[in-house]
C-alpha cells in the first residue's frame, strides 16, 4: 500500500500522471474544527495531547482528500525540550524566556531532549492507525540554524542580527551550538520515523538572512549531515526559504527542494538535476479568487513545472479566514489535472 501513496512516488522521481498536493498549514484556523479546539485548549495542550493533534492533524484529510497528511505539532518542540522555556503570544509569535549567551548555557542544553518528545511519537502512531494506511504522513524539523536563530534572539526578528553577530563574533561556540542541535534533530526525526511517518519536512526559515558564504558555514553541513542520516530511512523534503542561489548545490544531495515563488519555474529547473523532485506553491492569496479562477491559476503553475518530480502546494501556507470551499476548489483542479 505504501509504495501507491502518489506523493512517495513522486519523491522517488517515479512516473505519475498528476502532481500530488497538500497544503502547508492545511491543520489551521481556517478550520471550524480547530477554531473549536483552539477555545477550548492552548497552544502547547493542544501540541502535547495527541488525541487533540490527531483530531486537527486528520481534518482537513477529511474534508479534502488530499495526498498527504502532515503532522499537527510545532517547529520549536526541540529548543523547548532542550531547556528553553518559551511563550507563544497571539501576533508577536514566540518569546523566548532565556536566551543562549555563552558556553555554559549551550551546555546546559540537554542532548536527550529528543527523548521528552513521546507525545508528538503518540501522536503519529494515533494519527498513522485513523488513517488506516491509505495516506501518507509527513512528520517535520526546524533546520539547525533557524533554531539557533530563536535561541540567541528569543523572539521572531526581519534580520535576526544578534543571531549573525554571535554566529560572526563567537564562531566556534555557534558551530558547536549548531553540532549540538543537529544531533538532537537527528534522533527526532528518527523517532518520527519509528513511530511511522512516510515522509520529513525540514524547515529552514530564516536560511535568507544568510549571505550564500554564510551559508556554506552555518547552514550547509548541518544539513547535510541531517539528510545524510535521515535519507536512508524516509524520504526528505528541504525547505531553505530565500536561498536560490544555492539550488544547485543543494540538489546535489537528492532530496525534494521546495522553491519559493521570488524565482520562475524554468529559472529553478535549469539550476537543479533534471530530476529532481521540486515543491512549489500558489500564493494563498489566489485563494480568495472564484473557483475557476482559483482552477485557471492552479493549471498555469502546473503546466509551468511540469508533471514529473513535482509537488503541487500553497506558498506559506493557507491563510486565517480563507473560505473551505476555496481551499476544496484548489485541491480539487490538482487532482483533476489533465495535460
Amino acid at each position: 500500500m505504501k509504495n501507491n501513496f502518489l506523493l512517495l512516488k513522486a519523491l522517488a522521481w517515479e512516473k505519475v500522471s498528476r502532481p500530488p498536493v497538500w497544503c502547508m498549514r492545511q491543520a489551521w484556523r481556517y478550520l471550524p474544527d480547530y477554531s473549536a479546539i483552539k477555545n477550548q485548549y492552548d497552544f502547547w495542550t493542544r501540541v502535547k495531547t495527541p488525541e487533540l493533534a490527531s483530531r486537527i492533524t486528520l481534518e482537513p484529510i477529511k474534508l479534502f482528500d488530499m495526498d498527504a497528511a502532515i503532522l499537527f505539532s510545532d517547529i520549536l518542540v526541540v529548543p523547548l525540550e532542550m531547556w528553553l522555556d518559551i511563550e507563544l503570544v497571539e501576533s508577536k509569535g514566540p518569546i523566548f524566556e532565556k536566551t543562549i549567551k555563552d558556553k555554559a548555557d549551550i551546555d546546559a542544553l540537554d542532548i536527550n531532549a529528543s527523548e521528552k518528545l513521546t507525545y508528538v511519537y503518540d501522536a503519529i502512531k494515533l494519527i498513522k492507525s485513523e488513517l488506516s494506511w491509505k495516506t501518507p504522513l509527513i512528520g517535520f524539523a526546524w533546520a539547525p540554524f533557524t533554531i539557533l536563530c530563536y535561541m540567541i534572539e528569543g523572539k521572531w526578528s526581519k534580520d535576526f542580527i544578534e543571531a549573525k553577530k554571535f554566529c560572526f563574533t563567537q564562531i566556534d561556540l555557534a558551530l558547536e551550538l549548531l553540532w549540538k542541535i543537529t544531533d538532537v534533530t537527528i534522533v527526532y526525526l528518527k523517532k518520527q520515523i519509528e513511530a511511522w511517518v512516510d515522509a520529513v519536512q525540514i524547515f529552514d526559515s530564516w536560511s535568507s538572512v544568510l549571505s550564500p558564504n554564510d551559508f556554506d558555514t552555518f547552514i550547509l553541513p548541518f544539513v547535510e549531515k541531517i539528510i545524510r542520516e535521515i535519507k536512508p530511512l524516509a524520504p526528505i523534503i528541504l525547505f531553505e526559504k530565500g536561498s536560490n542561489h544555492a539550488l544547485e548545490k543543494l540538489s546535489k544531495l537528492w532530496v525534494c527542494l521546495w522553491i519559493d515563488s521570488s524565482i520562475m519555474p524554468s529559472v529553478a529547473r535549469s539550476l537543479v538535476w533534471e530530476n529532481t523532485c521540486l515543491q512549489w506553491n500558489l500564493d494563498p492569496a489566489y485563494l480568495f479568487l472564484e473557483p475557476n479562477e482559483i482552477k485557471k491559476k492552479t493549471i498555469e503553475m502546473i503546466d509551468e513545472f511540469w508533471v514529473k518530480n513535482y509537488i503541487a502546494n500553497l506558498w506559506h501556507g493557507i491563510t486565517k479566514n480563507t473560505p473551505i470551499e476555496w481551499v476544496r476548489a484548489f485541491v480539487d483542479a490538482v487532482k483533476n489535472y489533465k495535460k
